[in-house]
């Protein structure tokens, strides 16, 4: 060192973050608006304001197997859905969180991220003060998304307790008026979807024996165009005809089917489970009659599962959740049951949660 050089003082060595056991799940939240919209009214509505349109009476409950949906109320948004939700969660287990993710399909706006709105909402009451957010988007698969974020701040130490919220309002992009047959089933898939409002309370826990055991995610991005709702982006940012979905069923069931079980399969092998291992396998469920097939497929026994779609519909990023709740609420789980979340998505993605709670 050169005479009279000054002497600088050694960086401080980064804080040693604690790695604990596990994120556990401590509480669930549901929210199901109170207006439901049958089946049956949904078509003599299509038959109403398409007079040209040639509708079989009972057509789209024998297509899905959807006996009714929830319908949010007017003026109700994602985050009211998503608070609701997230207010039973934190009643189930209280106490300030440290991160605050908003998970969906669906948002109040494109900017700011609703996870704040939803924040706002709840209040430094529920939540502390300052408490950060996030949104995290990936179409169905949002929840599951949000869990392995959730997971991996957790695991790291950075926080011990994140709030995973989500607020669906696909009813808000339902097509009612169709040009021709052709549009008619392009839309097809939002006449079984639901609005609704689900959450989870992640907490750190040192008891390995509990929590989020593994998860595993996939994408065939090739996909991305089978099915959209591309109003607001860059591609179509001023296009009212870009506000609906826009959706080829089939090819999105057949891309779903190319995935195989391999995935599945594979996730249980490598954590050292076969299906007598799972007490509960909750899946995506957007048409009744395509989960037979998916669980033969599989070879999952059908008494592992819970039917949400029937009487619920298709609830987007919420839909696990619901099925981790009812399971619950039959007494199918409980403390120390092990759980498989099967996450379907457009894009297309699958995403895999295995649980024990």
């Amino acid at each position: 060192m050169p005479p009279g050089a000054a002497v600088r003082p050694a960086p401080a060595v980064p804080r040693a973050l604690p790695r604990l056991a596990a994120a556990r799940i401590a509480g669930i939240g549901i929210h199901l608006p109170e207006t439901v919209r049958s089946t049956a009214e949904t078509e003599q509505r299509l038959r109403s304001e398409n007079r040209g349109l040639r509708l079989p009476t009972g057509l789209i409950r024998r297509m899905t197997g959807v006996e009714s949906v929830h319908v949010k109320a007017a003026g109700e948004q994602a985050s009211d859905l998503a608070a609701a939700a997230a207010r039973r969660a934190l009643a189930e287990s209280p106490g300030a969180v440290d991160l605050v993710l908003f998970a969906s399909a669906s948002q109040d706006l494109v900017e700011p991220a609703t996870s704040h709105i939803v924040a706002a909402k709840l209040g430094p009451e529920l939540l502390g003060v300052g408490t950060p957010v996030m949104d995290v988007k990936n179409a169905c698969n949002s929840v599951v998304n949000a869990v392995q974020v959730g997971e991996a701040l957790i695991r790291s130490g950075q926080y011990r307790r994140v709030l995973v919220a989500s607020g669906e309002t696909p009813s808000v992009a339902v097509r009612w008026r169709v040009r021709d047959a052709a549009q008619f089933l392009r839309s097809f898939p939002g006449y079984t979807m639901s609005d609704g409002g689900a959450a989870l309370v992640l907490e750190a826990s040192d008891d390995p024996s509990v929590g989020i055991v593994d998860l595993d995610f996939h994408a065939v991005s090739r996909h991305w165009a089978i099915g959209t709702l591309p109003g607001g982006g860059s591609l179509r940012p001023r296009d009212e005809e870009a506000t609906y979905f826009d959706m080829d069923g089939a090819a999105l069931q057949a891309a779903f089917l190319e995935l195989g079980p391999e995935p599945v399969l594979r996730f249980l092998a490598r954590n050292g489970l076969d299906w007598g291992d799972v007490d509960l396998v909750a899946i995506h469920q957007v048409a009744a009659p395509f989960l037979p097939p998916v669980f033969e497929r599989l070879g999952v026994p059908a008494d592992r599962s819970v039917v949400t779609v029937t009487e619920h519909g298709n609830l987007a990023s919420a839909t696990l959740l619901l099925q981790l709740a009812r399971a619950r609420e039959r007494g199918m789980i409980g403390p120390g049951s092990t759980a498989l979340l099967i996450g379907l998505a457009g894009g297309i993605s699958l995403g895999l949660v295995l649980v024990r709670m």
